[in-house]
């Protein structure tokens, strides 16, 4: 048996790279870390750059940058510089990255397996992106619909700041935010849904840890082709079929943010009144699992050329 694979995860002491250890002893990969007191200095992390062959980048947006600048500058040497795998939404919608969501198409996996860097979707495009990208696709939705996405994550995806705030603060129940309507998550959703026109996107947090559901109101007749709510259920279960982390559900008259928690698994659904001609569709998923966490396992896996871990399930 060859050696393995060895790995090192830029910004391991955040909440998704914490999330990625964890779910990293599925993998037969070699973890390698610096000193705590070491992380944020530039030359020990630039050596061990040298010594892996894959970095996880779960660093903000501008050491995302800094970061991939380093192996560029380790290839510039003539060393065999490690392949990158970025958290962050530096490179979301970067032509010379590949998109790291293996079921947005039939050949997406193979794309992130071939590929030297990948960016690591966001929470929210996973499940916009899996909703909107096979109606697009199949003609039913216009690359210019005007689509609405309203949006609730758990507080742990809002950062150190917004955490504290509700573990130790006892934070507000509901919040929304983004009203500037001009979210970062945006242009990776705009892009690889398929569409032309911006959505209008309204997100918001609630006081709990983990879950999300992401839902999308349509008004049937604006679609093409005079579609049911089963059309389009059938649309994103032929798109997804065979997937072994995202499922079609049937239809529910509530739904809870969180009962996917701790999953890498995400169900949509079809919420249709046939007699108002009216439906919502809707994503639930884990906003650390399938939206995050789980989501860079199954790409380093691909990248690595492992068998994919079976999904943690609820």
């Amino acid at each position: 048996m060859g050696e393995q694979a060895t790995l090192f995860i830029d910004g391991e002491a955040g909440t998704t790279g914490l999330g990625i250890r964890q779910r990293l002893a599925a993998l037969p990969v070699t973890v390698r870390s610096i000193d705590p007191v070491l992380r944020k200095d530039a030359g020990a992390r630039y050596d061990m750059m040298c010594a892996v062959d894959l970095v996880v980048l779960c660093l903000p947006d501008a050491a995302s940058r800094e970061a991939a600048g380093m192996v560029e500058a380790i290839r510039a040497e003539g060393r065999a510089a490690p392949r990158l795998l970025d958290a962050s939404t530096a490179f979301r919608v970067d032509p010379g990255w590949t998109y790291g969501f293996p079921e947005m198409d039939p050949g997406q996996a193979a794309a992130i397996a071939a590929s030297s860097h990948v960016t690591n979707p966001g929470c929210y495009p996973t499940g916009a992106i899996a909703l909107l990208r096979p109606l697009v696709r199949a003609g039913i939705m216009a690359p210019d619909f005007p689509v609405t996405i309203n949006a609730v994550s758990g507080y742990s995806g809002g950062g150190r700041a917004v955490i504290e705030a509700h573990e130790h603060d006892d934070g507000p129940a509901f919040e929304l935010y983004g009203l500037g309507l001009a979210h970062k998550h945006l242009p990776e959703m705009t892009r690889y849904a398929g569409l032309t026109r911006t959505p209008l996107f309204v997100p918001s947090v609630g006081h709990f840890p983990q879950g999300m559901i992401v839902s999308i109101p349509l008004h049937l007749d604006m679609l093409a082709g005079r579609v049911t709510g089963e059309d389009l259920r059938a649309v994103l279960a032929d798109h997804f079929a065979g997937s072994d982390r995202i499922a079609v559900a049937d239809a529910q008259d509530t739904l809870s943010a969180d009962t996917l928690a701790g999953t890498d698994l995400m169900e949509l659904r079809v919420h249709c009144n046939e007699s108002r001609r009216q439906a919502v569709l809707t994503a639930r998923l884990d906003n650390l699992g399938k939206g995050a966490s789980g989501a860079a396992i199954q790409n380093i896996a691909l990248m690595l050329g492992l068998a994919s871990p079976a999904p943690r399930a609820a």
